[in-house]
């Protein structure tokens, strides 16, 4: 029976099921005891339909979001006609779907007069998972049995019934009881979302709602088209390094991905990228598809196009089998998630050739570390990732400079710092410092975001970290774009009381670390955007005033020279950089500048 599309409830539609999953991700928020979940709302929610395909999302981390329909699809494979009313499924396989196996997903299947209509899912980073180390991140690790747990899909509720022995086989071997109670807010909200799905079939009846939800489809897949078909046809190459592979010192890898616009599609190609490397710094097939997806995204004009499987229709992406973008079994891959930096900036490097104006410069490469011990205080073991230091500067764009202390690419701006008051009552760690670093920004026409340095000291004997990045070697540091300069390079040192220093590598573990210990970390700033010479002097004498920019630095990266004592810009002459940019290359005059950006 054919239904008479009614475009107001379409839209209508769309509306409240973006709603349903807000509604899900305040469960999360209001429930999740980790401050990883709670604080820093490291997860996604979603609901999608009886294939697997995306209804809709609220990406507060997008690297975790577009993975979850590869998940699903396999279960619905997997499962086939053993799904039912009641059921709830775990997983966390990088093979089958999942992103690191740090990020679980627990999924409802939904019903509707007994038929499978659709799933609810949350996708959530968890305290622990098993494995080697605590916490999840095993820089050492050569294996997945090494950082994890490996759960393939299994039902730890069955038609409404607790699986206590499955259950407990889980929880068996994950270290931290929070974890549990973090997995029991996930269900919770994948219960909401079924409930407020099944209003929506009942309100409208099934027929009449799946008719609008393929109207829906092919609407988001429509506008996705126009925005594709606006772009200049043709292959356009991109390319980012990738530093130290945690066992060879020095190492690097390179991603390269050619980009071919045909008419309304468009396809990646990694062919070229690196092969899969011995340890963890491998990216999962749902981490790199996610990372390619949510780049494109940031190269549209329309910010508001629905997030359903109409979306993707026109994407097509090819990702080399038993490369470090697609490593197979049993590859480690905790650091996939973290390889979204490098793969953005290479998708990037060759959309800059089409839509320069929407593209960014990159991003400052995340390095972070997670800690791990036992806190004396409230007698519990403890782990925590420290997402304030971690936080470094976006890269400018055409119109705006980059955000300044926002992250990794892949998390979008979602991933929160935390509360300094919440972090010290929960770990055995005093913050002593936490501030915007100065002059950590790649200078630009539009400047890269700021960075950040943070120094805290352990509280407690018997410490743990997990060092996991990038952005330390020389020349890996977020470069610029057209023009712009490059931020400055992460960094990250253990000062012990005794007074020795022990810098760290960007994937290192360090054990039995004492009281008394201080951990200094800079994140690094994003790259610059357009020539530096061009950026008005308005703007370059506020920020020193502000002192984000020191005089020094805005003499020598913009050209303007700032009087001491007025701290005001000299304006009488024409700006010129005081060295050279680059070896050979001559200084470089701001109608030398313009003339370049013209070009």
């Amino acid at each position: 029976m054919m239904h008479s599309i009614d475009p107001i409830l379409v839209t209508v539609i769309q509306r409240r099921l973006k709603a349903i999953t807000e509604e899900m991700g305040l469960v999360m928020l209001r429930t999740a005891r980790s401050p990883i979940l709670s604080e820093a709302r490291d997860f996604v929610t979603g609901l999608y339909n009886a294939k697997g395909e995306l209804l809709e999302q609220t990406a507060y981390i997008p690297i975790l979001a577009f993975a979850v329909p590869l998940s699903i699809k396999y279960m619905v494979e997997y499962f086939g006609d053993d799904l039912y009313p009641g059921d709830v499924i775990i997983h966390n396989d990088p093979f089958t779907g999942g992103n690191q196996p740090t990020d679980v997903k627990i999924v409802r299947p939904i019903f509707h007069q007994e038929q499978l209509v659709g799933f609810s899912c949350i996708n959530g980073h968890q305290a622990d998972v098993g494995g080697a180390v605590a916490g999840g991140y095993n820089p050492r690790a050569t294996e997945i049995w090494q950082e994890s747990l490996r759960i393939t899909p299994v039902k730890l509720y069955e038609k409404g019934v607790k699986r206590r022995d499955v259950w407990d086989l889980v929880f068996g071997n994950i270290r931290f009881p929070i974890v549990m109670e973090d997995i029991q807010a996930a269900m919770g909200g994948c219960a909401v979302g079924e409930r407020e799905l099944l209003k929506l079939y009942k309100r409208y009846g099934q027929p009449r709602f799946e008719a609008h939800l393929r109207h829906l489809y092919d609407a988001t897949e429509q506008q996705m088209r126009a925005e594709i078909s606006a772009m200049p046809d043709g292959v356009y190459h991109g390319a980012s390094t990738i530093y130290y592979d945690g066992f060879n010192l020095g190492s690097t890898m390179e991603i390269k991905v050619a980009v071919a616009i045909s008419g309304s599609d468009i396809s990646f190609d990694f062919a070229g990228t690196a092969p899969q490397t011995m340890g963890f710094v491998n990216a999962p097939l749902g981490s790199s598809m996610t990372s390619v997806i949510l780049t494109l995204l940031m190269c549209l004009k329309n910010p508001e196009l629905p997030q359903n499987a109409g979306m993707t229709r026109p994407i097509s992406v090819q990702i080399p089998e038993g490369s470090m973008l697609n490593p197979v079994y049993p590859a480690a891959s905790t650091f996939g998630n973290h390889m979204s930096d490098q793969i953005s900036s290479a998708i990037f490097n060759a959309m800059a050739q089409v839509v320069p104006e929407r593209v960014t410069a990159p991003w400052n490469p995340l390095f972070a570390i997670a800690a791990v011990g036992y806190n004396d205080r409230i007698q519990r073991p403890f782990v925590d990732i420290l997402f304030n230091a971690l936080k470094g500067g976006g890269g400018g764009t055409r119109g705006a400079d980059g955000y300044d202390h926002i992250g990794l690419i892949g998390c979008g701006g979602g991933l929160l710092a935390q509360d300094p008051e919440m972090f010290e009552m929960k770990d055995p760690l005093f913050l002593h410092s936490f501030e915007y670093k100065q002059d950590s920004a790649g200078a630009g026409e539009w400047r890269g975001g700021l960075g950040v340095e943070l120094e805290m000291e352990f509280l407690n004997d018997g410490n743990l970290i997990s060092a996991f990045g990038d952005g330390i070697d020389p020349g890996s540091e977020a470069g610029g774009l057209l023009g712009g300069g490059s931020g400055i390079n992460n960094s990250g040192a253990l000062t012990y009381a005794d007074g020795r220093v022990h810098t760290c590598t960007n994937k290192e573990m360090v054990v039995n670390i004492p009281r008394g210990t201080r951990w200094r970390q800079v994140a690094g700033g994003g790259g610059g955007y357009g020539d530096p010479l061009r950026r008005p002097i308005d703007r370059v004498e506020q920020e020193v005033r502000y002192g984000v920019l020191s005089k020094e630095a805005a003499r020598d990266k913009y050209g303007v020279t700032i009087d001491p004592l007025t701290m005001t810009a000299d304006r009488s002459g024409e700006r010129s950089l005081p060295v050279a940019r680059s070896c050979g290359e001559a200084p470089v005059s701001a109608t030398d500048g313009a003339a370049a950006a013209a070009v």
